[in-house]
């Protein structure tokens, strides 16, 4: 079958359209289900009542190899004897009957099919292989395909529910809403339930499984194209089309829907776990990260950061870049903010001399006007306060979101709260959020109502709430950056034949880049050795090149610190005796370079997530410290500062220990310089610079080595 599936997949039919068979299969006009039942309590049964509990008015297709009628409905006998053209086909039946089940389908011109049925390729490589071919032919159908190894999906704006878990039509009206794509099923139906119990409308919710055809991105792509959503909430173990993802997500971020996603595979038990699970081939997680980030997807790395921060954006899509707000009635609440806030690197709003003004009219002389502000007592008496404060620290230019963390008091606290909070968060374009303290205890049903009915995010952690919003303040800048971005090197012409380029190459490169490198040139006998030295200055340095030295140091290929003719003469036939027999282009003769800070500056090519930089700091400390940020390779000059001074360690780039601050705006133009000729097209795979040699603020940083690969 393995020669069946190739040749179908070579044959797929350019006109196939997987959108409009996805649609259908989403949002069908007529059902069929194989392995179907009249007990409620198996999965065939399930998905029978879902579809009347759904109200499905289309043609509902039984298909039973024992029974003539289901609870009065009629069945047939196979896949072969439905009518043409069924738009969505549930199988749920054992493994061996997938595959001449899908065949049939194909053959019959169904429009999509659902998988239950898991030992795929989550189960081995003959459950791969067998996955291949099924996906084989639904490709070459043109034919949508849900799983296998999936729970199929819920659709309360399209009113179909085909999913073996039981669900209820939940109203959506014409309230904001949420689309969910998992591709664990379980993860699935615990965000639309999260969702669902914060009184947030879901419009759709997809378990995508092992994603044998139809993909998340296919369905980012669907939802943005049918304008049925204001946020999605994305949980993925592996994104197996990177360029299509990195296509969806940027129409959502165009169309104004926010992408926030739960990713694992930080550390190496979570990538094995998700191999096992959906049968992925986990990917390098950090450039996925970098890749899908700099589309403006909201990454978090727990389920509560992905409920919270979702609540946030599916309100307020559109966050402004700036710190947070605070309003609290609490003293204990405004100490913790502070603490919190520097933890998570959320920073908290220096106010205008206006809004300090403003807000010292809402409080009796003597109070502490700041932010976080607390309104102490006057909140028990006056609960327009909460109102009225936020909307002055809203009206600052520097404020992007404005928290309320307060205790809530009894039930009439709480509704005179509300009444003040909802009508500012109502017209409010910045975020605004509310937190009532006290874990579990009991709400007033009428203020959580008054919340819920307009939609104002409420929590009851204010550290949670502030995680959110350091993730909200996260996609504000991604937003903000999209037309901040560096532009692609012009002018640059390509390479000879592909692989690792001897330093000279590279760093004849580097200085064509406009990347400052010692002073220097290639020599080939002692004589030239001489004269570049005499031209350049002593003391100088000698680097043996050759490709087969891309260690130079190892081999005894470098010689440093000789400070007149007699030192050089000597290095030289010293270099020359440790190299040996090596065929070597010539010896790099360059200036010492003066003291400074080593740092790195490197790059990637990678084949599916494209190129991103990274630069750290050198020495063991890259390691010892994790000392190094991974950058988009269209970053700009403003942005790679801000990243660099965010390293672990940065201290040492400022005055430290009676040495000077270091050129960070010099480092931060390597990188964009770098990231810019990554993108070139000129094939190149990796650019590596070790040590780059940081001057002090004004002097420059230079590229002491340089390693270049190409492909080609």
């Amino acid at each position: 079958m393995a020669d069946l599936a190739q040749a179908l997949l070579r044959s797929a039919p350019a006109a196939a359209d997987p959108a409009s068979s996805l649609a259908r299969l989403l949002k069908p006009r007529s059902i069929a289900i194989a392995g179907a039942s009249p007990d409620p309590a198996t999965m065939g049964g399930v998905v029978l009542a879902n579809c009347e509990r759904f109200g499905f008015d289309g043609p509902i297709h039984l298909i039973s190899p024992t029974r003539d009628e289901i609870n009065g409905r009629p069945c047939v006998k196979s896949v072969d004897a439905l009518p043409e053209g069924v738009d969505a086909l549930v199988l749920n039946v054992p493994r061996a009957a997938i595959l001449p089940a899908v065949e049939a389908a194909a053959a019959r011109g169904v429009g999509g099919v659902i998988v239950f049925a898991s030992g795929f390729a989550e189960g081995s490589d003959e459950g791969r292989r067998e996955q291949d071919d099924i996906a084989a032919i639904c490709n070459k159908a043109g034919m949508a395909l849900l799983g296998p190894n999936c729970m199929g999906y819920v659709n309360y704006a399209g009113g179909a529910a085909l999913t073996f878990e039981p669900a209820h039509p939940q109203p959506i009206g014409d309230r904001r809403n949420v689309a969910v794509v998992a591709q664990s099923g379980a993860t699935a139906s615990g965000i639309r339930s999260g969702m669902l119990g914060r009184g947030i409308a879901v419009s759709l919710s997809v378990a995508t499984g092992n994603e044998a055809v139809v993909h998340a991105s296919d369905l980012i792509d669907l939802v943005v194209a049918e304008g049925t959503a204001n946020a999605i909430a994305l949980y993925v173990e592996q994104i197996r089309n990177p360029r299509a993802f990195l296509r969806a997500v940027r129409k959502a971020r165009d169309a104004g829907v926010p992408v926030v996603m739960m990713h694992p595979g930080r550390s190496k038990r979570g990538q094995e776990a998700a191999q096992s699970h959906t049968g992925s081939m986990v990917g390098d997680y950090a450039l996925m990260r970098t890749a899908v980030e700099n589309e403006a997807v909201v990454v978090v790395d727990t389920m509560d950061e992905l409920f919270d921060t979702v609540a946030i954006l599916h309100r307020f899509p559109s966050p402004p870049v700036g710190a947070l707000g605070v309003v609290t009635n609490s003293g204990a609440i405004r100490g913790m903010a502070f603490d919190f806030a520097e933890d998570i690197a959320l920073p908290i709003a220096d106010l205008s001399a206006e809004t300090l003004a403003r807000l010292s009219t809402l409080l009796p002389a003597g109070m502490e006007i700041d932010n976080p502000l607390d309104v102490g007592t006057t909140g028990f008496t006056n609960g327009g306060i909460f109102g009225q404060a936020t909307q002055a620290m809203l009206a600052d230019p520097a404020v992007g979101a404005v928290l309320l963390p307060m205790a809530g008091g009894g039930p009439s606290q709480q509704r005179s709260k509300g009444d003040s909070i909802v009508p500012v968060a109502l017209t409010a374009t910045k975020p605004v959020a509310v937190v009532i303290t006290g874990d579990e205890s009991a709400l007033d049903a009428e203020f959580v109502a008054a919340m819920r009915a307009s939609e104002t995010p409420l929590f009851r952690s204010p550290e949670r709430a502030m995680r959110a919003f350091a993730a909200v303040a996260r996609y504000a800048a991604a937003l903000d950056s999209v037309s901040d971005r560096t532009p692609v090197a012009t002018g640059l012409t390509g390479w000879g034949a592909p692989g690792v380029k001897p330093e000279y190459v590279g760093k004849d490169f580097l200085r064509r880049i406009g990347v400052q490198v010692p002073a220097g040139d290639l020599a080939t006998t002692l004589d030239d050795a001489l004269a570049i030295a005499a031209r350049i200055g002593f003391p100088v340095v000698l680097k043996a090149q050759a490709v087969v030295l891309s260690h130079k140091s190892d081999a005894g290929g470098v010689i440093l610190n000789l400070r007149d003719e007699a030192a050089l003469r000597d290095g030289w036939a010293t270099l020359m005796a440790n190299v040996g027999a090596v065929a070597l282009d010539g010896v790099l003769v360059e200036q010492m370079s003066a003291p400074g800070l080593e740092l790195v500056v490197g790059a990637r090519n990678h084949p599916e997530w494209g190129p991103s930089v990274l630069v750290g700091l050198g020495g063991v400390l890259i390691e010892a410290l994790d000392a190094a940020e991974l950058l988009p390779a269209d970053i700009s000059h403003a942005r790679a500062v801000e990243r660099i001074l965010g390293l672990r360690g940065a201290k040492m780039l400022g005055e430290f220990r009676g040495k000077p601050a270091r050129d960070v705006h010099a480092v931060a133009d390597v990188v964009v310089k770098v990231g810019a000729a990554m993108r070139a097209g000129l094939a190149i795979e990796e650019i590596d610079i070790n040590p780059l040699m940081v001057l002090a603020q004004g002097e420059g940083a230079v590229a002491l080595d340089a390693l270049i690969v190409t492909g080609a």
